[in-house]
Parts: structure tokens; C-alpha cells; sequence
């Protein structure tokens, strides 16, 4: 779609096309009212100011949006068995990287009663497991920070996927 065509929608059509890219309503329906948008990049500094004035309740549930990433069945499908090209070496995702996402996903969501967050596009299992490991001792609301942050970085992804550059 088009930044045009995007702007020319009503408000609760682009409203529903902003909840895909981020799963929060009143985020979706706050950025909605604000087209029409001038450019790409402004739709996203305007989604991600917006987000970062969020409340607790609205961060939680643009991450209810997500699949755990310590989905085991997820993360076979994904990656055990398939070729990746890692900073020029080929790899895959060890049966023992897929257990240890799982084991450290499901402590960190017990801790923090959210899921772990992180913008995975690009990355291997193995480099998903590093950040999980570095990220699993800090506070709740560190945590909930670095999902936010997360968060905008995913969302915007989407938000470029949505809308197609002109020309």
C-alpha cells in the first residue's frame, strides 16, 4: 500500500492496519487520528513517540500480540534442520539451542509475567539465546524497557512492510 492510499483511509481502516503492526489499541486508534502522514519515516517517529508514552497496561498489551519465542514446535519450524547464513558461515539451530530457549524463555516470562521481547528479524536461534541470557537477570522494569524498545524496532518493520515506498 501506498503512503497516499494509507492516508485516504478512514480512521478505524487504517486504525485496524496499525493494530496488526502493533497489538495496543490506543495506540492504534491515537496514531490513526493523527493522518494524514507525510512520509514513511514520520509514521514511524510518530508510532514510536507515541508508544513511549504508554502506560504499563497498553506496553503489556502490544506483547500479548506475539508467539513466545520459546515455542518449541515455533522454533523447529523455524530453524532446526534449515541452513542459515550467520556473518558468512553456514548453520542451523542445535536441538540443545532450541531446549535452552524454551528453559530460559519460560523462567523469564515466570519472572516477569510478560514474555521475552526482541526483535528477531535477521537473527539465528543462537544469537536470539545470547540476548535471552544477557537480558534474563535484570529487574522487571529494565525488562519492560527493553520490550518496549524491542517493540518499537518490530514495529516499524511492520510498519515499512505495510506501507510500500512510492515510485
Amino acid at each position: 500500500m501506498q503512503l497516499d492510499a494509507f492516508n485516504q483511509l478512514t480512521p478505524s481502516q487504517r486504525e485496524a492496519l496499525l493494530f496488526d503492526c502493533c497489538h495496543c489499541q490506543k495506540w492504534a486508534n491515537t496514531l490513526a487520528a493523527q493522518a494524514p502522514f507525510n512520509s514513511l519515516r514520520a509514521l514511524i517517529e510518530q508510532g514510536q513517540t507515541l508508544f513511549s508514552q504508554m502506560g504499563e497496561a497498553e506496553i503489556l498489551e502490544a506483547f500479548k500480540g506475539h508467539a513466545k519465542i520459546g515455542d518449541i514446535e515455533l522454533l523447529k519450524s523455524k530453524y532446526a534442520g534449515k541452513a542459515m547464513n550467520e556473518q558468512g558461515q553456514v548453520m542451523a539451530a542445535s536441538e540443545q539451542t532450541i531446549q535452552q530457549l524454551w528453559a530460559l524463555n519460560t523462567q523469564y516470562e515466570a519472572q516477569n509475567g510478560f514474555i521475552f521481547i526482541v526483535c528477531a528479524t535477521g537473527k539465528s536461534a543462537s544469537e536470539m539465546l545470547h540476548l535471552l541470557k544477557q537480558r534474563i537477570n535484570n529487574d522487571r522494569q529494565t525488562e519492560l524497557n527493553n520490550g518496549a524498545a524491542e517493540q518499537n524496532k518490530i514495529t516499524a518493520i511492520r510498519l515499512t512492510n505495510l506501507i510500500h515506498s512510492e515510485g
